[in-house]
């Protein structure tokens, strides 16, 4: 991916600077959760996706977790200009912005840019506390993605999931929450969670990741289309990183049986299924997991 020397987003902050400790215990509704149940939560539903606070606010024996009172920031930083993986992460960002702007613009709406995130250790959020651990996630509460770039280590070193393009998923798939949030589509799911059995929210966790899988891939076409700044294997790249975080491949990984009911994410195979489906044609129309009858 040729990413160097293009235009970068002005909505990337920079908290690492503010430390943010280490990993002791994390405060969800009332109760302290500790490293170990942080490692189940990355197992069970990790990486991508819906708010890692919400299941840890279950495993800890609660429901969601109350929104904490985020802390009082300072102005926000940018990031400095020598620090490359930051200046890459500024560069995809600033491209989803330009491809989702022109795609609301040509559906008859606007679309309204998500901020970024850098931390290091733990930061404040809308949803809680949010920690390196959790790996990257979205908070709806105050629209912002949340990025320790240490995961990127972590994708590339233990998930076996390296390249370029595959750091750029994983911020595609962040924003496509977003997306999903600027359509409504976040607040009517969680609307429905409340009405559902385990089993059930599980199922239509699963039919929101691979919508955001979907549309990741919407965003790749179209970068590609308008910047042709993709190498041969970039494709491939993410590709790759959709099975290695499909839930049956992180349950298989972590030596348990496969639990379809458990599914949070998808599989791998639908994982990427969706989102090459978005890469292929490009419409956002065609993410609609809701309504397919088989994932």
């Amino acid at each position: 991916m040729r990413w160097e020397g293009n235009e970068q987003s002005d909505n990337v902050e920079d908290r690492r600077g503010g430390g943010g400790g280490g990993f002791g215990g994390l405060p969800i509704g009332g109760r302290s959760v500790g490293i170990g149940t942080v490692a189940v939560a990355l197992i069970a539903g990790w990486i991508f996706g819906i708010n890692p606070l919400t299941m840890l606010g279950m495993l800890a024996g609660g429901g969601d977790p109350a929104p904490q009172v985020q802390q009082q920031q300072g102005p926000a930083q940018k990031p400095p200009p020598e620090d490359r993986e930051a200046a890459f992460v500024s560069t995809v960002l600033k491209n989803t912005e330009v491809v989702w702007s022109d795609i609301f613009r040509r559906n008859g709406s606007s679309y309204t840019p998500s901020r970024l995130v850098l931390f290091r250790g733990a930061t404040p959020t809308a949803c809680g506390t949010g920690q390196s651990a959790m790996g990257p996630f979205y908070c709806p509460g105050d629209q912002k993605v949340y990025i320790d770039l240490g995961f990127f280590d972590t994708l590339q070193n233990q998930l076996g999931a390296p390249g370029v393009f595959a750091k750029a998923y994983v911020i595609a798939h962040e924003i496509g929450h977003h997306v999903q949030d600027e359509l409504g589509i976040t607040g009517k799911v969680d609307q429905m969670r409340g009405r559902l059995s385990q089993a059930q929210n599980n199922a239509l966790s699963v039919r929101v990741e691979l919508q955001a899988d979907c549309l990741a891939g919407v965003w790749a076409h179209h970068s590609q289309q308008s910047k042709q700044w993709l190498d041969p294997g970039d494709i491939e790249a993410a590709m790759n990183a959709a099975q290695k975080i499909g839930d049956d491949a992180l349950q298989r990984s972590a030596g348990r049986a496969i639990v379809p009911d458990s599914f949070t994410h998808g599989t791998s195979a639908q994982r990427q299924r969706w989102f090459g489906a978005g890469f292929k044609s490009g419409n956002m129309q065609d993410c609609d997991t809701f309504a397919a009858k088989t994932l």
